[in-house]
């Protein structure tokens, strides 16, 4: 017997409420059921086609779209709606805001249940398109065909595709002629490779038989306008690595940092890989407040250079230092909040997990000709004990920015122990952030609160909170 099918149903006239988790947006169906629709505006009324249905909820797709809503605008990018990048690129900014803004809210009310100030207003980010400083394609000899290119039946003699995954397909690539997310030279930078690459006859990465030479491409700029281009090759083919190197280094030369990966792995990550400096340094440079940052293809920096400054100065506010305090950053990463508020700072000690990073801390910090930061590497569970306590001093001020899992029960015991006056948390989750803040609700009351858009056009949100003791 085959797969039995999902029934498929359409609701009439059906009014958007609400959006969603995940960019997506909510209605309700005539049965009381919540309805996820992507690439619908909330207040369109449209007709609605189901997809899958679940117990509580169905998945659908507007088929029609009968009343525009006024939260709507014209997306710039002619890949909207394929990509699945830039879900939100259809609502008008300040509505963006608005519900980037309720998410944190309702998730810290909702799940955190705690006793909240008045929200500080969500900072909007000054650049809405062209604001990441990052960006990652990959190639594909199979690329995917728009539902046009499907219907019309031609041929293509070319199916070499350099862009990004469509959503759910590890092994298609959606061919990106314009990217409306990094600026210039990245386009490019992108269209030249695929150009030179076509009439040199050089191959393109097959996922699912694993052949090809060219496999991934990164892009990094920096406010400094400096500019790196790291390409990941798959096939040790040293002629055809070596003509796409020298047509970089000719065509592009204001590249500071010019790299490339042999990885012939089964995944496409860097991290556990050799990196090859074929012209410049193996790092570029960025700025914030006259400090300098180095960054090599594998650190973490934020990807928004002039949000994240933003973040950062808020934090700093939260914090409220007066040049006395002993401050422990948790999750410090390359350190870059920790050199940023040093200077207010009496000392901070940051602790994280990834041995790079705190190598590129170190470094940061001596070529800023900061004295009193000192960085540490170790699981943040198993590092932040009484010993560590008892070697580094007890803090005043505990700023944390874990990743998208929040902080593990242990960490949140162990700040719970401490008691430090104040903790300034830093989240890209809220929900996780919510968890968490429960968890430390016995001692410490919620006084400050300010969301961070540093991802326009997206449903994504940083938030920023200032607990402090009872």
């Amino acid at each position: 017997m085959g797969k039995k099918r999902t029934e498929r149903i359409v609701f009439e006239n059906v009014q958007i409420l609400d959006a969603g988790a995940k960019g997506v947006s909510v209605a309700k169906a005539p049965d009381g059921k919540v309805i996820f629709i992507p690439n619908v505006v909330p207040g369109d009324v449209a007709d609605i086609q189901t997809m899958k249905k679940r117990k509580a909820f169905y998945e659908g797709k507007a088929i029609k779209i009968h009343e525009f809503s006024e939260h709507r605008t014209e997306p710039i990018c002619e890949h909207f709606g394929v990509c699945g990048g830039c879900k939100w690129q259809n609502m008008k900014y300040s509505q963006q805001l608005h519900y980037k803004h309720n998410e944190v809210y309702n998730n810290l009310k909702r799940i955190g249940k705690i006793e909240m100030p008045e929200f500080e207003p969500i900072l909007g980010s000054e650049k809405q398109f062209f604001y990441r400083n990052k960006m990652e394609f990959g190639f594909s000899s199979t690329r995917w065909m728009t539902p046009e290119e499907v219907a019309s039946g031609a041929e293509l003699d070319n199916k070499n595709a350099v862009g990004f995954h469509i959503p759910r397909m590890w092994d298609k690539i959606l061919d990106i002629t314009t990217c409306h997310l990094q600026e210039d030279p990245s386009n490019d930078i992108r269209n030249e490779i695929r150009r030179f690459a076509n009439e040199n006859n050089l191959s393109f990465y097959n996922p699912r038989t694993n052949e090809g030479l060219l496999r991934t491409l990164m892009i990094r700029t920096a406010s400094t306008g400096e500019l790196m281009i790291l390409i990941q090759f798959f096939e040790n083919n040293t002629s055809e690595i070596e003509l796409m190197m020298q047509f970089l280094a000719e065509r592009f030369p204001e590249t500071t940092s010019l790299q490339y990966v042999i990885n012939q792995k089964m995944n496409d990550t860097i991290y556990d890989q050799d990196i090859i400096t074929f012209k410049g340094r193996n790092y570029i440079l960025e700025e914030m407040e006259g400090l300098h940052f180095s960054i090599n293809a594998k650190s973490f920096y934020q990807t928004n250079s002039q949000q994240a400054y933003e973040l950062y100065a808020i934090t700093r506010d939260f914090a409220g230092l007066t040049g006395n305090e002993l401050v422990y950053d948790l999750y410090t990463g390359t350190g870059t909040i920790a050199q940023f508020v040093s200077k207010k700072a009496k000392k901070v000690i940051g602790v994280e997990a990834v041995p790079e990073a705190i190598a590129d801390a170190k470094e940061n910090a001596n070529r800023n000709n900061i004295t009193n930061c000192e960085f540490f590497v170790g699981d943040m569970k198993n590092v932040f004990n009484d010993d560590f306590i008892n070697t580094h001093g007890h803090p005043d001020v505990v700023i944390t920015d874990p990743p998208r899992d929040g902080m593990h029960k242990d960490v949140v015991a162990q700040l719970l122990k401490i008691g430090a006056e104040k903790i300034v948390y830093v989240s890209c989750n809220s929900a996780t952030q919510a968890r968490d803040l429960a968890l430390l609700d016995e001692m410490y009351k919620v006084t400050r609160v300010r969301p961070v858009d540093m991802f326009p056009q997206t449903h994504h949100v940083e938030n920023v909170v200032l607990l402090e003791k009872r």
